[in-house]
């Protein structure tokens, strides 16, 4: 069991800079059904998935942790029948809440970064960012937003691949006053 819990780890530092005491809670899960595999270092949680560790909440149908040889985790949750994976954590910086969904979600605990697969969206404090993968570097807290992994040059026609970002303005006292000079 102390395994299952270990593996789960791997998983609080999704898409968002963590309050700094996520880390030192208890990691929940709930689910229909558990596979453990000590051998492969394989577990495998089925069926209404919610791992939950201090302020972050993962929703999906599927969540499967493995561990290489290095010891390092690698998780991968996954919702079916055109539903998506959730998540949603407090961000340190601001306190703001972040919100992500996509139809898969993959993290590397050595990269420290997490994945976003299909109908991949993110949001915090009215800010939006859309796309079909999104990867963000949880060390540096940088997003990238593309039609597909490793794809960085324009697509074939303008609709295809397009991402989308919404920025609400900042309500700012000073931003005002200077305004009124």
């Amino acid at each position: 069991m102390m395994h299952i819990l270990l593996a789960a780890l791997l998983l609080i530092a999704l898409p968002a800079h963590a309050q700094p005491f996520d880390r030192s809670q208890p990691v929940n899960i709930d689910a229909d059904k558990v596979t453990v595999d000590d051998r492969n270092k394989v577990h495998i949680f089925e069926g209404s998935v919610i791992l939950t560790q201090g302020t972050l909440t993962i929703k999906g149908d599927k969540i499967v942790v493995t561990q290489d040889a290095s010891g390092f985790h690698n998780g991968v949750a996954t919702a079916g029948s055109g539903r998506l994976v959730s998540f949603r954590q407090k961000r340190t910086s601001d306190g703001a809440w972040i919100d992500g969904e996509a139809e898969r979600i993959e993290y590397s605990s050595q990269s420290e970064r997490a994945k976003l697969f299909n109908r991949a969206q993110i949001r915090s404090a009215g800010d939006m960012v859309r796309g079909q993968y999104i990867e963000y570097d949880i060390a540096t807290e940088n997003y990238l937003v593309t039609d597909a992994p490793g794809r960085t040059g324009s697509s074939k026609t303008p609709a295809e691949g397009r991402v989308h970002v919404t920025i609400q303005p900042k309500d700012n006292k000073n931003s005002a006053t200077e305004a009124k000079r």
